[in-house]
């Protein structure tokens, strides 16, 4: 049964931004979603109506939402008249389009729900068989048991037909206390299906459905050495990447396939290539393996050092000479940081002022590491234009902060970059309650949105654990300031309590108050 192919304009395009509505809103986004598809059912075209269930199925979740939103509360329309209601007017059985039945089979009533049930077996449009797969969990058992019968009969006439419609809802309905029979008739579906059913599948978006797949594939051994290493080199889950690399390299490793190994030991996926230096290294190819010791991901590094080791080459002395190079790599300076000692600092500070900012960032991390900061050395980077330097000084200095000049975190977290503003703030963390809970009220009132999250989160906690009961293990947080300091803070309070809400404002209220310096 072939989908209808429509250009998104007009009611579809109504219907895509409801269902991206729908995705991130509430119940009126739903709302708003369910009046949408009215619209578009009272049309009467039907290619039109298949195409706007095509989009709702399309957004992963949206109709298991749309069916709790449907039990838990009434739908309101534009005038205030039930939208329950126009779904029963616009249902009618078997004459219905496909929006009338998709919404009916979510009334609340379990006799409109079964007369939906019969109409979509009758009439079985792949876009609405995702509203079927959930009547076959639902509580009422005349809705259940013709929901059942009809997905199992649909599935085994036409597996290639629906699965790709019924997988992603089904696979949301593992956890159901009713929604096991489900997931065994699209496995049993899947398993009788034809090859060119389960790749189109695997070939999805989707990450749930392609590892459903792929389980069952591995399981009934459906793919071969190639299908490994394409998914190995190019599937986007990490999970499915490092299974396929596996058997590919364990494969190769039984075969001794050594192009195959070498060609996952260049793959562009640290994980992969990790599993293939495995493989080179049982295959005795160690010459293969040590050539990675500048290799960009740290467990790699490790492979490549243990054989490196074997074939009497000194990784440390391999690393210095390497950083020392005009244009070092990234793995060698990481490198060097993990085999070296302090002493090997020297070779790492000529670095800092490199320019390259990746360079700096990674020189900065491997002096972290060998636990040779210099305060003196790394404070001017503190405003490198670089962002990733800034969080690599930021992370170095943290635990040196009280060799800070004091007043440096209060001008960077004043400063007009981001990244500035939230070295600083993390420079102030650990300096007391007073100093956390001053720059956590300043930061809730930041332009940028997560570090204005981040403060009011701080500044919600600390009010919630100052408030706590006294017969809790955690002590309360001291405050301990000066009238100038505690009016400075009430201040704060004052300025950032729209922005902090009503129940933590109250809480703060409360603690400023039995803190007040003399009171």
């Amino acid at each position: 049964m072939q989908r209808p192919v429509l250009e998104e304009g007009g009611p579809l395009g109504a219907v895509r931004r409801a269902v991206d509505g729908a995705a991130a809103g509430g119940w009126e986004a739903l709302n708003r979603l369910v009046e949408v598809l009215l619209e578009v059912d009272a049309a009467g075209d039907e290619a039109v109506a298949r195409s706007a269930l095509a989009i709702v199925t399309g957004v992963a979740g949206l109709v298991t939402r749309v069916d709790a939103h449907a039990r838990q509360g009434p739908w309101y329309g534009t005038y205030q008249e039930s939208a329950v209601r126009r779904v029963r007017v616009r249902f009618s059985g078997v004459t219905s389009g496909p929006v009338a039945m998709a919404l009916a089979s979510m009334d609340g009533d379990g006799r409109v729900r079964e007369r939906a049930v019969a109409a979509m077996v009758a009439r079985p449009w792949p876009e609405v068989m995702p509203f079927l797969v959930l009547r076959t969990a639902d509580w009422v058992k005349p809705v259940r048991d013709p929901a059942r019968s009809g997905l199992a009969l649909l599935l085994g006439d036409d597996p290639g037909a629906y699965l790709p419609s019924v997988l992603p809802v089904v696979l949301r309905l593992d956890v159901w206390v009713r929604g096991g029979f489900a997931v065994t008739q699209v496995r049993a579906a899947l398993l009788s299906s034809s090859p060119e059913v389960w790749r189109g599948l695997f070939g999805s978006d989707g990450r749930r459905q392609r590892r459903f797949v792929f389980d069952i594939a591995v399981s009934q051994g459906w793919l071969r050495l190639p299908d490994y290493v394409t998914s190995a080199e190019t599937d986007p889950d990490v999970g499915i990447r490092v299974r396929a690399a596996e058997a590919a390299c364990r494969e190769a490793v039984w075969t001794r396939r050594l192009d195959v190994l070498r060609r996952l030991a260049g793959s562009r996926w640290p994980e992969v290539r990790v599993v293939a230096l495995t493989g080179l290294v049982r295959v005795g190819h160690d010459s293969d393996v040590a050539v990675h010791l500048d290799d960009d991901a740290p467990l790699v590094r490790a492979v490549a050092r243990d054989a490196a080791r074997r074939l009497g080459i000194d990784a440390r002395e391999h690393y210095r000479l390497a950083v020392g190079a005009a244009e070092p790599l990234l793995g060698a300076i990481a490198g060097l940081a993990e085999t070296g000692s302090a002493a090997d600092a020297a070779l790492l500070r000529p670095l800092l002022s490199h320019s390259l900012a990746k360079v700096r960032a990674q020189a900065v991390r491997g002096l972290r590491v060998l636990d040779a900061v210099g305060v003196g050395e790394l404070l001017p980077l503190l405003r490198d234009p670089s962002p990733a330097v800034v969080r690599e000084v930021t992370a170095a200095l943290r635990p040196l902060a009280g060799a800070v000049p004091p007043g440096l975190p209060w001008e960077l977290l004043a400063d007009g970059r981001v990244e500035l503003r939230r070295a600083g703030y993390r420079l102030l963390r650990g300096r007391g309650v007073d100093v956390e809970l001053r720059a956590a009220l300043l930061l809730a009132l930041d332009p940028d949105p997560r570090l204005a999250g981040r403060g009011k989160a701080d500044v919600t906690r600390l009010a919630r654990d100052a408030e706590q009961m006294t017969w809790r293990r955690s002590p309360r947080p001291q405050l301990s300031v000066t009238a100038t300091q505690h009016a400075a803070l009430v201040a704060l309070a004052a300025r950032g309590a729209t922005v902090l809400g009503e129940d933590t404002s109250r809480k703060l209220a409360t603690w400023l108050t039995r803190t007040r310096p003399g009171g």
